[in-house]
């Protein structure tokens, strides 16, 4: 099979439900091997955007907040949306703000990815946000934050023992790790 070809066949596509924030859509197909079937699609209205913050000692950010869909508390980096046709960084830079209050003069793009491509078509963009001053927090009235300075090192743990969970944290922490690691910053 070439890479290239999508081996599913769309017979009707029904949107099922949309806000601003997803469009759910149920396909009929025949799935690869021939088959009948339905496939549900949940897509995103914008870009995944986060910042992972690393100061001059390696210290970094985390944001604690109570997360709707999970029923429980988590700790994450700074993450939020951004609109398609505004630059990600934009919006990083945005996001961290608004979360944190910390103002980043250095950016790097460490991670591309999707987040859920089973279901969805979710695309996150995560930097490395360095050079940081410190100004005022606003969070939208959703979020109900705590933020935590504590050692990078400290982070990785919690990603080691399972205590961070969100898949874009814990993208972001492992490729510090890596660059750490191997030189790439220090």
């Amino acid at each position: 099979m070439n890479e290239q070809d999508n081996p599913w066949k769309i017979l009707v596509e029904k949107e099922i439900y949309e806000n601003p924030w997803i469009k759910i859509t149920e396909f009929d197909v025949i799935n690869p091997s021939g088959g009948k079937g339905i496939y549900g699609k949940v897509h995103y209205q914008s870009i995944a955007v986060g910042a992972l913050v690393l100061d001059s000692t390696l210290n970094t950010y985390l944001v604690g907040q109570y997360r709707f869909p999970l029923n429980q508390y988590s700790w994450e980096i700074p993450e939020g949306g951004g609109a398609f046709g505004v630059d990600p960084v934009e919006s990083a830079k945005r996001e961290l703000l608004e979360e944190t209050g910390l103002v980043a003069s250095a950016w790097t793009k460490i991670v591309e990815m999707y987040l859920s491509n089973s279901v969805s078509d979710e695309y996150a963009v995560i930097y490395l946000a360095r050079e940081l001053s410190q100004h005022t927090p606003s969070p939208e009235e959703t979020e109900q934050l705590q933020v935590k300075k504590l050692p990078f090192e400290e982070a990785y743990q919690m990603v080691e023992r399972g205590e961070i969970t969100d898949s874009m944290s814990v993208a972001a922490i492992l490729k510090v790790k890596l660059m750490l690691a191997d030189g790439r910053i220090s």
